[in-house]
């Protein structure tokens, strides 16, 4: 097992993980204690279960609720295509849930009166 040092560990925390994920032994020394990284499976179902004590059972019904209201949303039209840009999607959202028209930000309000001024 290769061992390490907690700064060792965060200068190159990508290449040890790689390491741990390809098989390698991987330790970080905390102390007296030494901690091993290793990769784990995690199955969405028992993370659902164990964090907000749903069942197989209760996640379908959700799933399927959810895919009605989604093709509900497609069939009236409502679904919102958003711009790669944050600022400019932040505006086309803002604009869309209080049903007017873009929202425009205050510098480019204040361009446009300085254009007509």
């Amino acid at each position: 097992m290769t061992t390490l040092t907690i700064t060792d560990a965060k200068k190159n925390l990508g290449k040890w993980l790689s390491a741990a994920v390809n098989g390698q032994e991987v330790g970080i020394v905390s102390g007296a204690t030494v901690v091993a990284l290793r990769p784990v499976q995690v199955e969405p179902t028992d993370y659902a279960w164990r964090e907000y004590g749903v069942t197989e059972a209760d996640l379908a019904t959700f799933i399927r609720a959810d895919n009605k209201r989604i093709v509900a949303t497609q069939r009236a039209g409502k679904f919102v295509t958003l711009p790669g840009n944050l600022k400019e999607a932040l505006e086309k959202i803002s604009a869309y849930r209080s049903g007017g028209a873009k929202a425009t930000s205050r510098a480019t309000a204040k361009r446009a009166r300085r254009r007509r001024s």
